[in-house]
């Protein structure tokens, strides 16, 4: 949601977090969750603090 608020295609943030597409297409679609790094980066990017970003599954 905030990616396409940005206007941003998936290769476009995986650019802005170093790394791949596929990477964050798996992390939108729930089949991988991002490590710490990358979610520090996730919410440094859009100037939010990570768990207003990632909500637990469950």
């Amino acid at each position: 949601m905030l990616r396409a608020e940005n206007g941003w295609s998936q290769a476009d943030l995986a650019e802005r977090l170093g790394v791949s597409r596929q990477a964050v297409n798996a992390i939108e679609t729930g089949k991988h969750d991002p490590s710490l790094t990358l979610a520090f980066a996730f919410a440094d990017t859009f100037g939010q603090r990570i768990e207003e970003i990632f909500f637990p599954k469950g």
